[in-house]
């Protein structure tokens, strides 16, 4: 099965992407990275013979991938360019969902109008901050209390003893 995901994925990647990574993740499925779009997609084998689940999501700061948005059943048999489209789409969601809903007021995804944005709210004045009363803890005494024994010792030394 991983041969068969791994020459999928190789061929998949090539539609999709000039630039891309193709390497096996532990649960035995494929992963293809396209670090210029920020995206992954991965195939990872469902229990059913010549299927896969596809999963797409989006690359973090730092190259870590983020959950996946999106996940669908494939049938690994269906052209390539079919699975290409399937994947176009679920890459167009993630892309959806990780923009910042902005003040535009353009029709949403559903066809509903976007709800205009309330008004910026007038700044309140700033809260006093918060007094924290700090107490020192038992460890924090013993270490005071030794190094006044090491500060007393020293003296004594460099100083000298009663009657010299």
């Amino acid at each position: 099965m991983y041969a068969q995901l791994r020459e999928t994925a190789s061929e998949l990647a090539g539609v999709l992407w000039r630039e891309h990574t193709v390497y096996r993740e532990r649960g035995g499925g494929v992963v293809i990275r396209g670090e210029h779009v920020r995206r992954w997609i991965s195939l990872a084998p469902t229990g059913g013979r010549d299927q896969a689940l596809l999963r797409a999501g989006r690359l973090l700061d730092g190259g870590t991938t983020a959950p996946a948005r999106t996940e669908v059943v494939v049938d690994l048999t269906a052209p390539v360019s079919e699975l290409a489209t399937v994947c176009r789409r679920m890459l167009a969601e993630v892309a959806a969902a990780a923009e910042p809903a902005g003040p535009t007021a353009g029709p949403s995804r559903a066809g509903r109008p976007r709800r205009e944005s309330k008004a910026p709210k007038t700044p309140k004045a700033p809260k006093a901050p918060k007094v924290r009363s700090r107490h020192t803890g038992a460890g924090s005494w013993v270490v005071l209390v030794l190094v006044g024994i090491a500060v007393a010792a020293w003296a004594y030394t460099v100083f000298g003893g009663p009657g010299y």
